[in-house]
């Protein structure tokens, strides 16, 4: 009787652990896609200008 008590328990306990691990890589995937936000919000001027420059040293290449 012990033994399926103990089997139970260890059941429910992997169970609570990967629940409590897709709440932990969902969090993870948050952080990373708020901190993506951010860094392109504040760069945002620095890669348009970047993107710029690329474009506009193409142009003349790709007309001749």
């Amino acid at each position: 009787m012990m033994y399926l008590y103990f089997r139970a328990m260890n059941w429910l306990q992997e169970r609570r652990e990967k629940g409590q691990t897709l709440v932990e890589y969902a969090l993870i995937i948050v952080l990373i896609a708020v901190m993506l936000i951010l860094a392109l919000t504040v760069l945002r001027e620095t890669i348009s200008q970047a993107f710029s420059r690329i474009s506009s040293g193409l142009s003349p290449a790709a007309g001749g």
